[in-house]
């Protein structure tokens, strides 16, 4: 056993929260926050391997039950560095019906943008990566990477170093002590799946239920993970291709033929950003394409693909701007960035390649088997290159005796939450036939009446339950 698993099996036999007083709820600060929305905080260590040492307060929130209560469900949010009580705030109608049996609690989880322990600029800046060829290149990058991370890394080391998904799941049992459940009723969506299978394994005696909705998963070694992706990205893709072959947005037939020899073209000679000091190589306009893809906007117009479409267009005109228009508009850069904050708790989760090597053997599966996308398998796992701190949370099986789990998702995220899922005996899962991502609290109605049936009686769908689009969506 290496010293990073000896490390973690320490960890989770100290520092085992006790019951403590009842939250003193309150009104939330913020006009936006809902009438019935509560707060409040819990205080938990920042190395729960030292239980006596530094605090910090976890803010809390919690919409009531309005019927007869059973218990607690708890949302755990995404990101990461998204916050449950935002969700909770900006997603409450999704939680109607739910809220006739229990509470629903949330919570700003120590890795959210909004904590402010850190900086906020480490949540929302980071390096452009780049596709390293050689070996030097690759070690190269990772110098880049440590000093970006560094600087944030710098003003709060112990910290910075406990943003793991397994002390959000600490963090979440005390809470759970604080509020006197004996086992809580769980909803993990997208990254919140992660501290969700760590809170599996850490304490599986106290988990009711848990419903896992498009969960990023852990679980997975590199190769394994990418090669799932690999096939969900490629699917994607040819989802577009057909829509673009017959779109009168496209112009040319074949965009997928197009699309393989711009980004070759941009790879040997990257294409300029007019007017602005930035160019995009053939993985640059990869990474770039992708949230277009998973999200086109509703049907029929497809707005998000409408503009992916022109972005081609004017790419093969020798100018980038198109791309990085809309990146700039969603994220304040010309390229997409990889965020210091959400690499803090995806390389202590272990979320990285394990060395060059890896990572050549990631790349050339890519090269292999997604034509149109190969660029994606390794984005987020080249910005864990040089990290400065280790893995503190790494991927470990489940245990025995869990409840069954349910599993819900999207064309692009089913086979995440399913591979999760299936590892818990007599677990379920509802593939939604669409697009998207988090259908809980983007409130398909199907998808979350399947999950209160389970969550409420513990009655899991059939087998080979599928969820369809309303016209809305």
């Amino acid at each position: 056993m290496n010293l990073i698993a000896i490390g973690a099996l320490l960890g989770a036999l100290t520092a085992v929260p006790q019951a403590s007083a009842q939250p003193a709820w309150g009104p939330c600060e913020g006009a936006e926050r809902p009438k019935d929305l509560q707060c409040s905080s819990v205080e938990v260590p920042v190395d729960w391997a030292k239980p006596d040492g530094r605090t910090i307060d976890i803010r809390i929130a919690r919409l009531p039950a309005t019927g007869e209560r059973i218990g607690t469900v708890f949302s755990i949010p995404g990101g990461p560095g998204g916050s449950g009580i935002d969700d909770l705030t900006y997603y409450r109608d999704s939680f109607t019906d739910l809220r006739k049996r229990f509470d629903v609690v949330s919570l700003e989880p120590r890795n959210a943008g909004t904590f402010g322990r850190l900086p906020q600029k480490c949540f929302t800046t980071g390096p452009w990566l780049t596709r390293p060829d050689t070996r030097g290149e690759y070690a190269r990058l990772g110098v880049k990477i440590r000093q970006n991370a560094q600087e944030c890394r710098k003003v709060d080391p112990e910290f910075f170093d406990h943003l793991d998904s397994a002390s959000v799941a600490r963090d979440i049992d005390a809470i759970r002590a604080s509020l006197g459940e004996t086992r809580l009723s769980f909803i993990a969506t997208s990254y919140g799946g992660v501290p969700a299978v760590a809170y599996a394994r850490l304490f599986p005696e106290r988990i009711r239920t848990m419903y896992l909705d498009g969960a990023v998963n852990q679980l997975r070694d590199a190769p394994a993970d990418a090669r799932t992706r690999y096939r969900t990205y490629e699917a994607q893709f040819e989802r577009f291709a057909r829509w673009c072959d017959t779109s009168d947005v496209c112009g040319a037939p074949d965009v997928a033929a197009h699309w393989r020899k711009l980004v070759a073209a941009a790879d040997r000679k990257p294409i300029p950003v007019k007017g602005e000091d930035a160019t995009y190589s053939g993985f640059d306009l990869q990474v770039a394409a992708m949230p277009h893809l998973v999200g086109p906007g509703p049907a029929p117009e497809y707005p998000r693909w409408r503009q992916l479409a022109q972005a081609i267009a004017t790419a093969e005109r020798g100018d980038a701007s198109g791309f990085a228009g809309y990146v700039k508009a969603g994220t304040g850069s010309l390229k997409p960035q990889s965020y210091v904050g959400m690499n803090a708790t995806m390389c202590a989760d272990g979320l990285r390649f394990d060395g060059y090597r890896e990572y050549r053997a990631v790349r050339a599966m890519g090269e292999k088997v997604s034509p149109n996308l190969a660029g994606m398998g390794l984005w987020h796992r080249l910005g864990c290159t040089g990290w400065p701190a280790p893995v503190s949370n790494p991927a470990a099986p489940l245990p025995s005796g869990l409840p069954p789990f349910l599993g819900a998702g999207t064309w692009t995220d089913h086979d995440d939450t399913a591979d999760i899922v299936r590892r818990v005996p007599g677990s379920a899962t509802v593939r939604f036939d669409g697009h998207g991502h988090g259908l809980y609290l983007t409130g398909d109605t199907c998808t979350i009446a399947h999950a209160n049936a389970y969550l409420t009686d513990l009655r899991l769908p059939p087998s080979n339950t599928t969820c369809h689009p309303t016209p809305s969506n």
